[in-house]
């Protein structure tokens, strides 16, 4: 499995391309803008994007869904309760996904890239719909679990007492040395954040 970020977007989103070495297949998640870029680094790994994978419904994060689909035409995928959120127009989420999201996820889906296997973990507390990503020991959690932080609840949606409760129950019962691809932000590891986040100490 090959992964590259792209800081994308004028908030400077995370955005990954997760890769099949073997076969090329691969997975966009979060293009939040600046898709030339995202282009250039998908064609210089030789990548064919099967799937586009949404964290959550905010701008910052799905800025580039439409041109990137356009490009390539991959199944774009998020939680419904943020599609219905893009749908309503509601304050930071969209813009709207030409056409419609193609996949609605829901906790436990699997999203499979030939030998690469990606389960779809519900995480809400930064948004209603928010949603981590997790294959082999590597999390790609968005906007809920930072590297020495955690994303912000006062937004639409938002609720405090849920993101803690999805980073404990979703996130800290995995392996310590699973690394957390956040959607902002240096990458870090469970065990880290674990012993070390403020926002996680009992």
């Amino acid at each position: 499995m090959e992964i590259k970020k792209v800081i994308a977007g004028i908030y400077g989103a995370n955005c990954y391309i997760v890769m099949d070495k073997n076969t090329g297949e691969a997975v966009v998640i979060d293009p939040g803008g600046d898709v030339d870029d995202i282009v250039k680094v998908i064609n210089n790994m030789g990548a064919k994007v099967k799937y586009i994978l949404l964290t959550h419904g905010h701008v910052d994060h799905t800025s580039g869904v439409c041109e990137l689909k356009a490009i390539t035409n991959a199944i774009v995928c998020i939680n419904k309760k943020d599609d219905d959120l893009i749908t309503k127009g509601e304050y930071l989420f969209g813009p709207l996904i030409k056409g419609g999201a193609d996949k609605l996820l829901s906790d436990g889906d699997i999203i499979k890239i030939e030998n690469i296997q990606i389960t779809c973990v519900d995480t809400p507390g930064h948004t209603p719909g928010g949603m981590s990503f997790l294959t082999g020991k590597c999390s790609f959690t968005g906007d809920t679990l930072f590297a020495g932080s955690i994303g912000r609840t006062d937004f639409v949606g938002g609720d405090f007492n849920a993101i803690i409760n999805s980073i404990k129950s979703k996130l800290l019962c995995l392996s310590g040395d699973t690394l957390v691809y956040p959607g902002h932000g240096p990458s870090s590891t469970i065990n880290k954040e674990k012993l070390n986040n403020p926002f996680l100490q009992d």
